[in-house]
């Protein structure tokens, strides 16, 4: 079964509630209205900030209770809040908001999983051939170090298990095991050592079982390929979604404690319910994702 059936099929199953801060925005109000006809999932806005609000971000992140209150007078501060009070499963916002804004809210008032300190992104990429695969980072983190390579790579991870079953990452690099060398790959290796992953590998090691048992990398093929930088992964996914005829979806953050999508400000409505579908869904999944 194609992937955004199944999530299509899960997202129906759950009825996550989801609370949209930008429903004011045409867009957002037609997709709203489709997720809630087709029965995907249960939308809603925006609350008028309560006193337990306020008290659960005193109490989250040691502020005072004035300062406090300001914040949720945002919309996205507010959506956060609902999120971490439990009244809304997830926050999809961004159709109207700098993806820097809405991470600060969500990583300021959600928070990020234990064991996660850099919050990033992932592309799910059907491949015309059957494929699916998840790219990653590729609208975040523009030069992360080993350590924020890594997070990326087991958040990544963990996107792939709740979307697609099963995760076989690569942490990608110019050269495959001992065969080069330079910061670049210092830096991809240490990153291997800290999460764990098999690297560095080169794209074709990676996806071509031949090709790897060849330069001595016997990781299968993979589904779940973390970039270096920021410039990598987002010429890479712009490259096979142009040339190869790859369908991209998203991109969907990754990392929260809750359920957080962050759309492009130029999202369709076809494109906030797909959003909302793989955000739904993958929560569903155990995973936090964008």
């Amino acid at each position: 079964m194609p992937v955004m059936q199944r999530l299509t099929d899960a997202a129906r199953a759950r009825q996550a509630r989801v609370v949209f801060p930008e429903m004011s925005d045409p867009r957002v109000a037609e997709a709203c209205a489709v997720l809630a006809g087709e029965g995907l999932c249960q939308p809603i806005g925006l609350e008028t900030p309560q006193d337990h609000h306020v008290e659960a971000l005193v109490a989250a992140r040691g502020l005072k209770p004035p300062i406090a209150r300001r914040m949720l007078s945002r919309p996205l501060y507010m959506a956060a809040a609902m999120v971490a009070a439990g009244e809304a499963e997830a926050m999809v916002a961004g159709a109207d908001s700098a993806t820097k804004k809405v991470i600060e809210a969500a990583s300021i008032v959600i928070g990020l999983q234990d064991g996660v300190r850099t919050p990033s992104s992932f592309f799910l990429m059907l491949m015309p051939d059957g494929r699916e695969l998840v790219f990653a980072d590729c609208a975040v983190n523009v030069a992360p170090d080993a350590a924020q390579l890594a997070d990326i790579a087991r958040s990544s991870a963990a996107s792939a298990k709740a979307l697609l079953g099963a995760a076989r990452v690569a942490m990608l690099s110019f050269s495959t095991g001992s065969s080069g060398a330079g910061p670049s790959v210092d830096l991809v290796r240490e990153a291997c050592e800290i999460s764990g992953f098999a690297g560095p590998v080169q794209a074709d090691a990676a996806l071509n079982p031949v090709i790897g048992s060849k330069k001595g990398y016997e990781g299968g093929a993979a589904n779940v390929l973390i970039f270096p930088t920021l410039d990598a992964g987002n010429i890479a996914y712009k490259l096979v979604q142009e040339l190869g005829g790859a369908q991209a979806l998203g991109p969907f953050l990754q990392g929260f404690r809750r359920p957080v999508c962050d759309l492009s400000r130029g999202a369709t409505v076809q494109d906030i319910v797909s959003a909302t579908v793989v955000t739904v869904a993958t929560g569903a999944g155990g995973f936090t994702p964008s």
